[in-house]
Parts: C-alpha cells; structure tokens; sequence
C-alpha cells in the first residue's frame, strides 16, 4: 500500500493530490518518480500548478483531463486521511516502508529495501 506524507507544506500536498490525478490515467508511479527528479527544495516553487501540469506533459498524460482532476481537488481528503494514518502508526518522514510490521525509515537504497524483504520472506517460510 503506498500513503502520502506530504510533510513540506502546501506544495507537497498538491504534488500528492496531482499524482492521484495521474494515476487515474494509469502514471501513478511515472509521475512520481518525475516529481522527485524535479524537487529543488521546500516551498521553492517546483511544485506549482504549471510546473505540475508540465510534468503530466512529460509522462504522456493527457493535460486537459489531469488539469480537470487537479483543479477539482478531489484526491484531497483522500491524502489528509493517508496523512492521519501515517502519523497514527507514528510514521513521519518519508520514505518508510513497513515490513512485518517493521518500521523501516529513510531508506534511500533498493538494495536495502530487498535485504528487509528477503529478510522478511525467510522469517515468515520458517
């Protein structure tokens, strides 16, 4: 299951909602990995509406659709609640990965992340 944190402020909250809208057009996880490309620090602008639009044009997404799905706020709710269920299993920053019910912060290598996985699958064959 993937949760937004969004933790900077308005504009990661809407990078969150806008990466909902791309996910309905099937480029949740293209989108994603484009607004972490294109992060230049907190509140720094990266993540304003046309900046956000651009993106969608990057990953192939259809703009007027995203445009319509971001400027109705829909996915915003949806967030607050991922947000409450986060710090209520004390999560705080990102990312995290929970494994076993495991909390694994800031990690920022897959290598990492595949050693708690097989770490996880070998504890749960014995």
């Amino acid at each position: 299951m993937f949760l937004h944190l969004p933790v900077l402020g308005d504009e990661s909250v809407r990078a969150a909602e806008a990466a909902e809208c791309a996910g309905e057009q099937d480029r949740f996880w293209e989108y994603h990995d484009t607004l972490f490309d294109n992060w230049d620090g907190e509140n720094e602008g990266a993540f304003a509406d046309t900046n956000l639009v651009e993106f969608a044009s990057i990953v192939g997404i259809d703009e007027a659709a995203f445009v319509e799905c971001l400027d109705s706020r829909r996915y915003l709710e949806r967030i607050g609640q991922h947000r409450q269920l986060a710090e209520s299993i004390n999560v705080s920053r990102t990312p995290t990965v929970i494994v076993d019910n495991q909390i694994i912060a800031d990690l920022r290598e897959f290598e990492t992340y595949a050693e708690q996985l097989e770490l996880a699958i070998l504890r749960r064959s014995e």
